[in-house]
């Protein structure tokens, strides 16, 4: 059974087709990087897939329409959408991601505050759990996110752009952890820019401009012409064959200027 699958999604914002046919699936312990231009659509599927936005076309998580499975899923959004300003602990901001299952207005009961505990303990913020969640660093920010939407215990893990702005130790963290999760069976659906990443750590990429563009492999994406058309590049990736651009396109990807070849 495919931990996500959504045929023919259309999405309309403000009278402008965003998402158009949109065809995609994810099986259990696999991890799909979403790629394309900016205002592609990346993050308004991830809505759509959340039920955030009105959407036409079928959506199904393990199996089950959307409207009965949105407990399945954890969504962990960039980190500018959340208020830091507020004052809640690492604790009671993590146990916010348990709303699906409590219900608003209900009292958290022993199995919720477990959950909380073990997904404190997935990123490594246990200790931290009573600070105030605006003392946090940017990296911390992220792991109170990560941690927030495992609490569910998802099937699904929606991931927007989740290593933006990040240090090397805390990405090396949550690269661990993702790992550790498709090796748990769960699937991950993440939108990023950090193509390097991407490639090495997602086992399929798919090219979204509107639509799926093509949807494959690592190295089939990056060789596609669907890649060339919109980026004219050619990427130099452990293991992936040598596409070619500019320097400009690659500071647009998130890779150093000397991974791109100029023709």
């Amino acid at each position: 059974m495919k931990a996500l699958e959504m045929k023919g999604v259309e999405v309309e914002l403000a009278g402008r087709r965003v998402l158009h046919g949109v065809d995609l699936e994810i099986g259990p312990g696999e991890q799909l990087g979403l790629l394309g231009p900016n205002g592609a659509g990346k993050t308004t599927l991830l809505r759509s897939i959340l039920g955030l936005l009105k959407s036409r076309g079928t959506i199904r998580i393990a199996g089950q329409p959307l409207a009965a499975a949105r407990h399945r899923i954890g969504y962990v959004p960039q980190r500018h959408e959340f208020s830091w300003d507020f004052p809640i602990t690492i604790e009671n901001a993590v146990m916010t991601g348990r709303v699906a299952r409590i219900g608003w207005f209900r009292r958290p009961g022993l199995e919720d505050f477990k959950a909380v505990r073990l997904a404190l303990e997935r990123v490594g913020l246990t200790d931290l759990r009573r600070r105030p969640v605006g003392e946090l660093s940017g990296g911390q920010r992220q792991r109170v996110l990560v941690a927030r939407a495992l609490a569910l215990n998802p099937e699904l893990l929606l991931l927007d752009e989740p290593f933006t702005g990040l240090d090397t130790p805390t990405q090396e963290i949550l690269t661990a952890l993702f790992r550790q999760l498709t090796s748990e069976g769960k699937a991950l659906l993440m939108t990023t820019h950090d193509l390097y990443s991407a490639a090495l750590e997602c086992s399929r990429l798919a090219l979204l401009d509107r639509r799926i563009l093509i949807d494959s492999s690592p190295g089939e994406v990056l060789a596609s012409e669907h890649w060339r058309s919109i980026f004219g590049t050619r990427v130099l990736l452990p293991e992936l064959p040598e596409l070619s651009g500019s320097p400009e396109t690659a500071g647009q990807l998130g890779l150093p200027t000397s991974s791109v070849v100029q023709r």
